[in-house]
C-alpha cells in the first residue's frame, strides 16, 4: 500500500483564550482523537496525546505562549489514540484504575487494520463509522516512514487522579469526575466557574463505543446521571466538534432509549 507523504502531521485551532485543539488529520476518524491544550496561569495541561505517531511535545511548544512553563499530561483514559505520547511529559496523570495498563499497554498496539479483533472491527461497523482500509493511516508522518515499526510506548504514572479531585493550572480549576462507562478508568475535567466540561469519550457528537473489553452498559448510564446534573456551558469530547447542554441531553437520551428499550 502507497500512501503520500503528509505536509503535516498535527493540526490546532484555537477555541478560546486558552484552549487550543490538536488533531491528527491523518489518522482514521475512528482513532483521530481530540488533544486539548489548556494554557493556565502556573501550569499548562496537556489533556490526551493521540496515537503516538510523531513527537507531540515539540509541536505543543510552539503553540505554548510560554513553552518553559511546567506542563501537566492527564489520560482521560488509556485507549491506543489517548496516550500515544504521554511518556514525553514528566507529569503525568491518570485514574487508578488504568494506571497499570497506561504503563504497560495491552490493547491494540498496531496501526494495521488486520491487528485488529474482528469482533471489535464489527462493532465500530455496527456503531457507524466507515471501514477502515488496511492502515489506520492515510499518509505517512515522513519518507520511509514504515507502519510496522509503531509502538505505543505508554509510562508509568507520576500520580493518579478519583472523583472530586482539582487539577490547578492558576488560573483554571479543573474537578475530576470518574466517568465509566467506555472504560473503567475514564475521567472528565469540569470547571465548575466556566461550565466547561472536558468528557473525553464518555461523551462526544458521534458514534459512543460501548461493546468491548472494559465497557459497562450500567456503568455509563451511571456516568449519564452525573453528566446530566452538571450546569454545563460547553462540553470537549473527546471525538467530534464541540457542543452545547441541549446537544449533550439530546445524546444522553439517544443512548439511554437504546439501552433501556
Amino acid at each position: 500500500m502507497t500512501l503520500p507523504v503528509a505536509a503535516e502531521w498535527y493540526t490546532s485551532k484555537k477555541i478560546d483564550d486558552s484552549t487550543t485543539l490538536i488533531l491528527e488529520p491523518h489518522v482514521h476518524v475512528l482513532e483521530q482523537a481530540n488533544m486539548f491544550l489548556v494554557e493556565g496561569g502556573e501550569h499548562d495541561m496537556i489533556l490526551d496525546t493521540g496515537m503516538g505517531i510523531v513527537p507531540l511535545k515539540p509541536y505543543l511548544d510552539t503553540l505554548r505562549t510560554d513553552p518553559d512553563k511546567p506542563i501537566i499530561c492527564v489520560s482521560s483514559h488509556t485507549h491506543i489514540d489517548h496516550i500515544g505520547c504521554v511518556h514525553e511529559f514528566d507529569t503525568r496523570l491518570v485514574h487508578p484504575a488504568e494506571a497499570e495498563e497506561m504503563a504497560n499497554p495491552s490493547g491494540l498496539s498496531s496501526l494495521y487494520r488486520d491487528d485488529m479483533p474482528a469482533q471489535l472491527l464489527q462493532t465500530f461497523l455496527d456503531a457507524g463509522y466507515p471501514p477502515i482500509d488496511e492502515l489506520l493511516i492515510d499518509a505517512l508522518p515522513y519518507v520511509d516512514y514504515d507502519p510496522k515499526s509503531y509502538v505505543l510506548r505508554g509510562a508509568s504514572a507520576t500520580g493518579l487522579l478519583n472523583e472530586g479531585d482539582v487539577v490547578d493550572l492558576g488560573n483554571h480549576r479543573y474537578t475530576v469526575l470518574h466517568l465509566p462507562g467506555h472504560s473503567p478508568g475514564s475521567i472528565g475535567l469540569f470547571e465548575e466557574a466556566s461550565g466547561v466540561l472536558f468528557a473525553a469519550d464518555a461523551i462526544y457528537d458521534g458514534p459512543l463505543i460501548y461493546e468491548g473489553p472494559g465497557m459497562s452498559i450500567s456503568d455509563y448510564l451511571a456516568t449519564f446521571e452525573k453528566l446530566k446534573a452538571l450546569d454545563v456551558s460547553v462540553v470537549h469530547g473527546g471525538h467530534d466538534p464541540s457542543f452545547g447542554p441541549a446537544r449533550m441531553h439530546e445524546i444522553i437520551a439517544r443512548y439511554e432509549a437504546i439501552w433501556l428499550s
